[in-house]
């Protein structure tokens, strides 16, 4: 046998016995294997509290719709930063470490998120893995969705008045997607999977709670799209109902 053919046989046996991954191949994600079962009434605990604001709040940004007649001459105003009375809304609250182990089950009910008034209702939401999101058109003109995710792949679709639901669902776990309708370059909205149902999106009164958590210890995450990430950790006991607040400042 030549050096050339002993270099291929070799090659060979080597991919054959640790089977050899291209370099470009994704990386698996991790899923837990150990099924969740809800804690007793009796036992479970409950996050809860509300989210501030401090600093200059800048003058809310106005935006002009005009340039498509079915979205009539209304000027909307940017729901990015939404304050009242120092109480933050639009602000996605979850649990990010401290239920690793387990494996949940998708809810059979889709998150829905209408395009209406050419904006997008809500503006931020949130699905579990492998639960179904609707985007829905209920104006009289085209959108185009367009969703550009860091690590699932983006899709952009459009969809005619009147036309079916587009129906997606996600294999992994990505907080804060960017969404954004490329015929109405003012339509953005913020989609975020998580691998279970722990989580909360603050209303105009800046509140969330999450509920049904087995006693433990976990770490809290409240994200806002433009002012960043704010964690905590936090132990609860069986029945408890404890109070996490956050508190975030403008940036320059």
């Amino acid at each position: 046998m030549n050096r050339f053919a002993r270099v291929t046989l070799l090659v060979g046996l080597s991919c054959f016995s640790f089977s050899c991954k291209s370099k470009d191949a994704p990386p698996v994600a991790h899923r837990a294997t150990k099924p969740f079962t809800p804690p007793d009434a009796a036992t479970a605990s409950t996050i809860s509290g509300t989210i501030t604001f401090s600093g200059g709040i800048p003058s809310p940004q106005k935006i002009e719709m005009s340039q498509d007649p079915a979205c009539g001459s209304t000027i909307n105003l940017d729901p990015s930063l939404i304050v009242n009375n120092g109480d933050l809304a639009n602000v996605f609250v979850y649990v990010k470490e401290g239920l690793e182990d387990f494996s949940f089950t998708p809810p059979a009910r889709p998150v829905t998120i209408a395009q209406k008034d050419c904006r997008y209702e809500p503006h931020i939401a949130a699905a579990m893995v492998d639960q179904t999101v609707e985007f829905d058109n209920e104006d009289d003109t085209t959108h185009n969705v367009h969703m550009m995710p860091r690590e699932i792949r983006q899709w952009n679709e459009s969809q005619m008045p009147g036309a079916a639901p587009i129906e997606k669902k996600f294999d992994r776990p990505e907080i804060m997607i960017p969404v954004k309708c490329n015929q109405h370059p003012w339509m953005r909205m913020n989609l975020s999977v998580v691998p279970h149902p722990f989580f909360a999106v603050t209303g105009k009164d800046g509140k969330f709670s999450i509920a049904g958590l087995p006693p433990g210890t976990y770490t809290i995450a409240a994200v806002h799209e433009r002012l960043g990430e704010h964690d905590t950790k936090v132990t609860v006991s069986p029945r408890e109902s404890k109070i996490v607040d956050f508190h975030f400042k403008s940036t320059p």
